[in-house]
């Protein structure tokens, strides 16, 4: 039964890692790399029908080119809203609204703003790899608790503790190669 325990612990322990990667990479797709994605404006609310919606609700997101977004609303009459909140999003791109249809066209970057974002997604990753030690530090402080009630030996405690830190290094090399690839992305590109 002490296992048993130590494995539902540690399972926790990974769902916890499994969110804060899934966090970070959500916080990836939200970084701009000079290509176009319809993930760039997943922030953006726009004020409509008497209250703030996500603007995915609103529009149809596509993009047709690699540096070209087009938002097709659903509702024609809420376009100069959608423009509006784009505007205000101060992405640095600026809406070309043909009255049925708005078109987003990226810019290409400059090296320095390319090492900006590098620098978010670096920042992101950090994040991520705070996250899952605190994630680990206090699955072990349950162990050593469980452990200790349960009166397990030190020698299991201690190798339950171990399989923890090694599943948090696999995840925090996970968290890495993720932001390697997005860095590449960004400036390279």
């Amino acid at each position: 039964m002490s296992l048993d325990v130590f494995d539902e612990i540690a399972l926790e322990i990974e769902e916890h890692f499994e969110k804060s990667l899934s966090a970070q990479l959500h916080d990836f797709q939200r970084i701009r790399t000079g290509r176009a994605a319809p993930q760039m404006l997943d922030h953006i609310h726009v004020e409509a029908y008497g209250a703030t919606v996500p603007l995915r609700q609103l529009a149809q997101i596509s993009a047709p080119e690699p540096t070209q977004l087009v938002l097709k609303p659903f509702d024609k009459n809420s376009i100069r809203a959608i423009e509006k909140a784009i505007t205000i999003a101060d992405l640095g791109i600026t809406p070309q609204n043909d009255g049925s249809v708005i078109r987003l066209n990226i810019p290409a970057l400059s090296q320095e703003r390319r090492k900006q974002l590098a620098t978010q997604a670096k920042e992101a990753c950090e994040k991520c790899k705070v996250a899952m030690r605190n994630a680990r530090r206090d699955g072990i402080k349950r162990i050593e608790t469980t452990g200790k009630d349960e009166r397990i030996s030190e020698d299991l405690i201690k190798q339950a503790s171990e399989s923890v830190t090694e599943l948090l290094k696999s995840y925090e090399a996970k968290a890495e190669g993720e932001l390697a690839d997005k860095t590449k992305d960004i400036l390279e590109f």
